[in-house]
């Protein structure tokens, strides 16, 4: 286990195991007020999807990455399977961070190869908005290529988000999105 896990969710971190070389903290972040392009073509606010009521599952990608996104993307297809009843309490995000190359159909092909399902949204929009994402949750590293892997779970809008840095298996993430839904719950009683 890491010692990065902190806050509400970090108490309940010791009962999973944590893959060697993730790194787990709670941290606070403000949302951007941009607009990005949905897989569906729809233009939407990033602060209304993010804040739709549902627990989110947050990952940065671009669909011509051969090694980092389809690590993760797989992670998140599998999840969903492991997700069971949860599966349509949960919204699960992929933003783009190459807009440029990734239009709609590109990311609907690129989910289609994931077996995204309905829960599982993906997202482009310009660059401007895509490099505001970035930034807004401390990802942004310029060039592409220099991203690297981190899956963001929050439980409810307002609520800190927990930053897995790292490749987090499907059992790991399932167990972390458990983990800051219940503690949420406690935290409203």
């Amino acid at each position: 286990m890491t010692d990065g896990a902190t806050g509400a969710a970090g108490m309940h971190m010791h009962h999973h195991a944590v893959m060697p070389g993730t790194v787990h903290t709670m941290v606070q972040y403000a949302e951007p007020s941009v607009q990005l392009v949905r897989d569906d073509g729809r233009t939407v606010s990033l602060a209304k999807e993010l804040d739709d009521g549902r627990p989110v599952i947050l990952t940065f990608i671009y669909t011509s990455c051969t090694t980092i996104c389809p690590m993760i993307s797989q992670t998140l297809e599998q999840l969903q399977g492991e997700l069971g009843a949860d599966r349509d309490k949960v919204h699960i995000m992929s933003i783009s961070i190459d807009p440029e190359a990734d239009t709609p159909e590109r990311l609907r092909t690129y989910a289609a190869r994931f077996e995204a399902g309905p829960e599982w949204q993906h997202y482009t929009g310009t660059v401007d908005a895509s490099v505001a994402a970035q930034r807004a949750f401390n990802v942004y590293r310029g060039d592409k290529m220099n991203h690297t892997p981190v899956t963001f779970v929050r439980a409810a809008p307002g609520q800190p988000w927990l930053r897995i840095d790292g490749f987090a298996t499907p059992t790991e993430l399932l167990a972390a999105y458990r983990d800051v839904v219940a503690s949420n719950q406690v935290s409203r009683l």
